[in-house]
């Protein structure tokens, strides 16, 4: 496999916890793919690294060219820049591929543009439980999480020319790209890549930053935004069984996710236990996400404010319109002729939007990775 995937790993440590366990994973999986780090790590850090890992993997500065808001998102596109074969696979630091996972995800791409995974907690603390809860809303109700992984055709990549930088949820941001320059999307839910679980120091700071994403999926929020007014009526009115219902049913939803593609084999019952715990929590932050954007101008990120969590479909397709006319220069045809294809493409748009809504859209597979038509029009 190592002749034909190259493999994108962006990371910046400020110290080396944990750093035998990851050189021992890249040296594995070195023998599968050809790895590029990007390592934006202090220089003592990056000295190190450097040291234990010549000759295992393609080790690099992010380009200066590339630097934007999400650091991130900087090491990815250096990555890019340096890959060498059309399937490429992007992943954080802690996401751990066996060799079966890292083929399945790759095969998947000769159908489609984009190929997002399921990732799992191995071992599950308290505090991945609790977080896996929300992969199994998601997978539940959303009909796919959102991993720290993808697989990606470096021809469409090249195609739509990379993703924003200076956004906070990167990942949705590449999904809404990719489908933007009219790429196709696979989420195949029973391809589980397992990923390390964080510090609990960790986890809790990014309570905050998760919530904050939810911005750029405002039907999302506004539910969450619901759930302490709910919570607060029903005991000021007294009416215990209504709460006991709700807190039954966040479980049932949740336990409905685990098991959906064989996930009961690598999610815990105690995530679907803990949905409850998770809906209160996001509850309370998206009232505190709010004020953070229209009082301090976004969510604290790397030393700065982070104001966009991710644009919207439309705002993306409106720059793949743009930069796709920049490449081939002014549209031949009539003003009459354009004229009706504008409208036609508007009543396009307007059928398709209302038949998919702003969920998962229409066509797709999620269990046997059907690939999704890119998106025609959607709900911003």
């Amino acid at each position: 496999m190592s002749a034909g995937v190259d493999y994108v790993l962006p990371l910046r440590w400020d110290d080396d916890e944990g750093l035998g366990e990851l050189t021992a994973y890249l040296r594995e999986l070195s023998r599968w793919a050809r790895v590029l780090v990007i390592d934006g790590s202090p220089a003592p850090v990056f000295a190190q690294h450097a040291q234990l890992w010549a000759g295992t993997v393609v080790h690099l500065r992010p380009d200066p060219a590339h630097a934007c808001a999400n650091g991130k998102v900087a090491g990815v596109r250096t990555g890019m820049d340096r890959t060498r074969h059309e399937q490429v696979v992007i992943a954080d630091d802690d996401v751990r591929y066996g060799e079966a996972e890292l083929r399945r995800v790759v095969g998947l791409l000769e159908q489609a543009d984009l190929v997002r995974p399921q990732n799992f907690f191995r071992p599950t603390p308290w505090h991945a439980a609790w977080d896996t809860a929300r992969s199994l809303l998601n997978r539940a109700v959303a009909g796919a999480d959102y991993p720290g992984t993808f697989a990606i055709r470096r021809s469409r990549w090249q195609a739509m020319g990379g993703y924003d930088g200076d956004v906070l949820f990167e990942n949705l941001e590449l999904i809404r790209t990719v489908r933007a320059s009219g790429g196709r999307e696979a989420r195949p839910l029973d391809l589980y890549v397992a990923r390390l679980p964080s510090s609990v120091q960790r986890f809790l700071d990014q309570r905050m930053r998760q919530a904050y994403d939810d911005l750029a999926q405002p039907w999302r929020l506004a539910g969450f935004l619901t759930v302490w007014p709910t919570v607060v009526s029903l005991v000021g009115r007294r009416r215990p069984g209504r709460l006991a219902t709700l807190v039954a049913g966040s479980v049932v939803v949740a336990e409905a996710g685990r098991r959906r593609a064989g996930g009961a084999r690598v999610f815990p019952v105690a995530a679907s236990l803990l949905a409850p715990a998770w809906l209160l929590e996001r509850g309370a932050c998206s009232w505190a996400v709010l004020w953070l954007r229209w009082r301090r101008g976004g969510v604290p990120y790397a030393g700065q404010r982070l104001r966009v969590a991710a644009h919207s479909p439309r705002t993306l397709r409106a720059r793949q319109r743009a930069s796709s006319a920049a490449r081939t220069g002014p549209v031949g045809g009539t003003e009459p002729d354009r004229a009706v294809a504008a409208v036609a493409e508007g009543f396009a748009g307007r059928a398709t939007a209302a038949a998919k809504g702003d969920g998962v859209p229409a066509g797709v597979d999620l269990l046997t990775a059907r690939v999704e038509q890119p998106e025609a029009a959607a709900h911003d």
